[in-house]
């Protein structure tokens, strides 16, 4: 079995001939300090934060570093807004905070040398007349969002190494990026219909999306969207309001993609997602992913004894460790052997691999996982 097989495998509950190590790209400061300590170029460097993963330069830090593939090798299409808003700066503060409106019209406090995400303090999309005057004319379907002269060349897959996913975009999670945590939740008490109207035009377009994509003759070995919409109590939005409107539009992409032979569908969400798992289980999206430990100790062992094999996984390992020692990726190491046997599960870093990290233990927890035997 090649790399692409093995994976697979694994997620049909199949026995692989080498199990695979899984990746899920590093934060930009983790890849300066690694060029800094010299494991990796500058060239690299730039590569990566240019142009992502299973990028050129991702696949060459992947070598280094043990892993096999980066779970986030998707191919995608344009799901925003066209044109954005672009990065205005609306004020100056004496200590240099900046008041901005960034790309997606949210109002945003941005702090010099702070590299988390911005404090979101507003939002442009202030109301129905802010909806249909600023954002809908930037939400239109059009063909154009869809790169299909690229995605046509996945059509012949006779010597593919890795999975493929097709990129099925965001339901809601790009829904909080434009309007703000905050407007979110008050949306749905203060314009139902609104709040509606704005989830269907964003789902129409992932459909409209997915659909032009697959109607290429593409060949895609999973389907991925992402939301981030859970923090480390639960999730930003009510499980009600999400099945309520959200739900169906997940069940009706992931109808569309079992008629084209698609059948591992993962969600990336952050923070702790259990009671959004059966709904996502019930719409046929059946891979969660990446199952961040937190402080809330988030594993597939729960789920898998609640909804059976119908789940699947990607992720779980604590990347927080790779700050620590050998002893701590052992332990971890052990833990995850004890998961991998209930099968349909890839242990990989549960986020991004943080600066604290050492490049020599994400060496050594490469090479633990790769002497797992099948």
């Amino acid at each position: 079995m090649n790399f692409r097989e093995n994976v697979m495998a694994v997620l049909h509950y199949e026995k692989p001939d080498q199990f695979p190590v899984v990746s899920f790209g590093y934060w930009a400061e983790t890849l300066q300090k690694w060029e800094e300590e010299g494991h990796i170029t500058h060239e690299e460097t730039v590569g990566y934060c240019s142009y992502g993963d299973n990028s050129e330069a991702d696949r060459s830090i992947m070598k280094k570093l043990g892993f096999d593939f980066n779970w986030n090798s998707c191919i995608g299409f344009d799901t925003g807004l066209r044109p954005n808003f672009g990065h205005t700066i609306l004020e100056e503060k004496e200590d240099g905070t900046l008041l901005a409106r960034d790309e997606q019209g949210l109002i945003v406090l941005e702090k010099p040398g702070v590299v988390s995400i911005p404090a979101e303090i507003g939002t442009s999309m202030t109301g129905r007349e802010a909806w249909e005057e600023l954002y809908l004319p930037k939400l239109k379907w059009t063909a154009e969002r869809v790169n299909t002269e690229y995605i046509k060349s996945l059509a012949d897959d006779t010597n593919r190494e890795i999975p493929i996913g097709l990129h099925c975009g965001s339901l809601i999670g790009y829904m909080r990026n434009l309007l703000g945590v905050e407007q979110l939740s008050y949306l749905y008490a203060d314009d139902e219909e609104l709040y509606a109207e704005i989830v269907d035009t964003l789902a129409g377009i992932c459909y409209q999306g997915v659909k032009t994509a697959l109607e290429t003759g593409a060949k895609f070995d999973y389907a991925h969207f992402w939301e981030d919409i859970c923090f480390k109590n639960g999730p930003l939005v009510s499980p009600f309001v999400f099945e309520d409107y959200v739900a169906p539009h997940y069940k009706r992409i992931t109808d569309l993609l079992t008629k084209y032979g698609i059948d591992i569908v993962s969600v990336d969400c952050d923070g702790c997602i259990d009671t959004l798992v059966p709904i996502w289980l019930k719409n046929g999206v059946n891979t969660m992913f990446p199952i961040e430990v937190g402080t809330w100790n988030a594993s597939i062992a729960p789920w898998r004894e609640k909804y059976g094999k119908m789940l699947r996984g990607v992720g779980g390992m604590n990347k927080t460790l790779f700050a620590r020692d050998r002893k701590a990726i052992d332990e971890e190491v052990e833990r995850l052997k004890g998961l991998i046997s209930l099968g349909g599960y890839i242990p990989c870093p549960d986020h991004r691999i943080a600066p604290d990290a050492k490049f020599e233990l994400v060496q050594y927890y490469c090479d633990k996982m790769h002497q797992l035997s099948c």
